[in-house]
């Protein structure tokens, strides 16, 4: 049997970011799915590196092209290139010559705007990144945000603070929690990732600013590794990644197969939004009820009971439990389970053992999780696993 000849391609991303990496698993989704045979160069650490690139030998390159040292350098290759990156409202920003395939960033900032508007809340604001020609992804971000306050006839507050680094870390901090407390509240912010995002709710927890109380929070990328260093859960709108790297492929496989695209450019939507409890805001006026509830939603998880709350916020457990009757209808265990019970779900759709994911919810052992997860969704914790793992594959395709 006759095989075609492999062709030689260049990935040029940084995978230490979740959107590189969402694209390059969209690429290997696309050539599992073809009898398509490529021969693919990474960087051994997944880093992007430019020197040598214009005289790379093979058949073409697949590139993150919102750097734009990165357009520059590949303006020069000879072989096909198929650019990936953010979208723009100026047509001439995009890089001249190549097909592009952009992730939606007004569709992005639009979603995590309604669903901060379908908590009920009246008040907006944006974390950005500091201008710079690497960061041009976020200002696009900010002129969707900035276009969207203007349809709606409001004021867009955007704070870019300053790049993180150890040397400038405190000073970071002191910006952000500044800006915070000189935000009108309740405050829906949307930060233009979640690395931003995360830096914020540190920020509040650090301030004594509730979340989302008084702060609601939503980033962009839907990082697994951000949702791991945060104590509250973080809601995240899912970037439509995988689905650009399989366009991305797409297009490569067929221009190497001789087609003409004509510069097209393709623009992919956002998945949808990942809610968490950093934007589940609802207006609470007691204001014992506001911090117990902040104080649960960062300790559910390591099995605090119902006095520890009472302690925490100054009242007596039984007091505490009159607030929480008038406020939310509920118990204050019931509040606490409840947390418990979402984070045990954000862990079963991860690759952790039923076990780990147990333990790490604050359930005594596997067996009270079955218990609850039975009574309170009706299937166990390895059916609803198998059932969040069997959606997740049919909305990838």
């Amino acid at each position: 049997m006759k095989t075609s000849k492999a062709h030689r391609i260049a990935l040029l991303f940084n995978a230490n970011k979740t959107f590189d990496r969402e694209v390059i698993s969209g690429v290997a989704a696309y050539l599992s799915s073809r009898r398509t045979t490529w021969e693919l160069f990474l960087e051994e650490d997944f880093r992007l590196r430019l020197a040598g690139i214009e005289g790379w030998q093979g058949d073409g390159i697949i590139a993150d092209m919102d750097d734009p040292e990165v357009a520059a350098a590949l303006s020069r290759c000879k072989v096909p290139v198929v650019a990936v990156g953010g979208s723009y409202a100026n047509p001439d920003d995009y890089p001249a010559g190549v097909p592009y395939v952009a992730t939606d960033n007004f569709a992005l900032i639009k979603s995590a705007y309604q669903h901060l508007v379908d908590t009920g809340l009246h008040r907006f604001a944006m974390f950005s990144l500091p201008e710079s020609a690497q960061n041009r992804w976020a200002q696009e971000r900010e002129k969707a945000f900035r276009c969207l306050m203007q349809q709606d006839g409001m004021e867009a507050t955007i704070f870019r603070g300053c790049e993180t680094s150890a040397q400038e870390w405190d000073e970071a901090v002191r910006g952000q929690v500044e800006w915070l407390r000189s935000l009108p509240k309740p405050v829906g912010i949307i930060a233009v990732n979640d690395a931003r995002a995360r830096q914020l709710l540190q920020a509040c927890l650090l301030a004594g600013i509730e979340v989302p109380e008084q702060v609601a929070l939503i980033g962009i990328d839907n990082d697994p590794l951000v949702r791991m260093l945060t104590r509250i859960p973080l809601s995240s709108v899912i970037q439509g990644a995988q689905e650009m790297g399989r366009t991305a492929a797409g297009l490569l496989d067929r221009m190497l197969h001789g087609a003409v695209l004509d510069r097209p450019r393709v623009l992919v939507p956002p998945v949808g939004v990942q809610a968490a409890a950093s934007s589940q805001h609802q207006l609470i006026r007691h204001p014992q009820v506001m911090r117990a509830r902040h104080f649960i939603r960062q300790y559910a998880c390591q099995g605090i009971k119902t006095h520890q709350v009472a302690e925490h916020v100054g009242v007596s457990r039984s007091s505490l439990e009159s607030y929480f009757r008038r406020e939310l209808g509920c118990s204050v265990h019931d509040v606490i389970l409840r947390y418990k019970l979402d984070a045990a779900k954000a862990g079963l759709e991860s690759k952790r053992s039923i076990a780990e994911v147990a333990l790490g919810c604050g359930f005594t052992s596997i067996q009270y999780l079955h218990l609850v997860f039975k009574r309170e969704l009706g299937c166990t914790p390895r059916a609803y696993r198998e059932q969040a793992l069997g959606e997740r594959m049919l909305a990838c395709g």
